[in-house]
């Protein structure tokens, strides 16, 4: 039953990311998922079993000289020499959702089965994460290769931060990581240290408040910086929750973290937007009034104001998600519930640190 199941779960990995049209594509195929959450409910029996054994072996062939992984899905198969199956961004070494999971699963096994090639593998993409992150305690959207004018920013887009924050705290403290030997888990938690004070320091300040933070920001200065032209300098809805998430699940929080996040979630109270339901189609997407609509929160906010915005391939700004092309408005996600699991913490976590 337990092969049946795990056959099961990595179809479902591949079954995510594909369609009958996308299957012509390797690329497609590979296309990133967060598989992790399905493969660790399995027991340590399974990283013994010959699903185990191959999944592990899969991600052991995507490892790039770096000590990274391409930022795709590596369980599926393994690395043949078809660069086409390399993910939908090639090897540019992406961190943003990349190499966490490949590294939980490797630590997991070789604590299982003491497979050498897995405590190498680990430790050098632990390296690699550490060596990514800059003095400031953010780490660049990609690395080491910077193809986008906006690589090098540290970057909080797509949760990065968050994810990678995570790791380095389990590699310091879980029990997976334990073989770690002294040294390396010090090193982990001095990143995951080095990441806090990160995002304390660039937590954007409007009129003379604490808010939320910026999709990316300069490597250098801790400024807020744009991305892509529909991605301008704003106030994030969206990356701000992990930020917020994240500082929430730290044990004894100091001064300064409790008032990050009361003010990030009294943020995310004031930002909340009432009465409107976004109607989506397969190319576009609507905001309609609807006082039944539950709330929502916009991607972007203007920095001076937190007055929702929008913005098309043209880089100008807008205010409603309408006076933008339709292309844009269908192939971004520029409203989303994305304060609900905020709030929802938020509520628990003064329950746990009353003061």
């Amino acid at each position: 039953m337990q092969l049946i199941r795990s056959l099961l779960l990595l179809c479902l990995c591949a079954a995510s990311i594909s369609s009958p049209a996308q299957n012509e594509s390797a690329r497609a195929r590979n296309y990133p998922v967060n598989w992790w959450p399905r493969i660790q409910e399995n027991p340590d029996s399974w990283y013994r079993s010959e699903d185990g054994k191959r999944a592990a072996q899969n991600v052991l062939t995507w490892q790039a000289e770096s000590g990274g992984w391409p930022l795709m899905v590596t369980i599926n198969e393994p690395w043949t020499g078809d660069e086409t199956a390399v993910g939908p961004w090639g090897r540019r070494g992406a961190l943003i959702k990349s190499t966490v999971n490949e590294l939980r699963l490797l630590a997991r096994g070789y604590r299982v089965t003491q497979d050498e090639r897995y405590r190498k593998s680990v430790e050098a993409g632990l390296d690699f994460i550490l060596r990514a992150q800059y003095p400031t305690g953010g780490w660049p959207h990609s690395y080491p290769v910077f193809t986008n004018p906006y690589d090098h920013f540290s970057t909080f887009n797509d949760d990065e931060m968050s994810d990678l924050m995570r790791l380095v705290r389990e590699a310091a403290t879980a029990d997976d990581f334990a073989w770690l030997n002294a040294k390396q888990r010090k090193a982990a938690q001095a990143s995951f240290d080095s990441g806090v004070r990160f995002i304390l320091n660039t937590q954007q300040i409007v009129s003379g408040k604490r808010t939320v933070w910026c999709q990316q920001y300069d490597d250098k200065v801790n400024e807020c910086r744009a991305a892509r032209k529909f991605e301008p300098v704003a106030l994030s809805g969206s990356e701000s929750a992990g930020a917020l998430l994240l500082l929430m699940s730290i044990d004894k929080p100091s001064a300064e973290i409790v008032d990050a996040i009361r003010a990030g979630a009294e943020w995310y109270e004031r930002a909340k937007i009432k009465g409107v339901r976004i109607e989506r189609t397969d190319n576009d997407r609507i905001a309609r009034d609807d006082p039944t609509a539950p709330p929502i929160w916009a991607r972007f906010y203007e920095t001076t104001s937190s007055r929702p915005i929008f913005a098309g391939r043209d880089g100008v700004i807008k205010y409603k998600l309408s006076e933008i092309e339709q292309e844009r408005r269908g192939g971004y996600a520029w409203y989303g519930s994305w304060g609900e699991p905020v709030l929802a913490e938020y509520k628990r976590w003064k329950e746990r640190n009353a003061r």
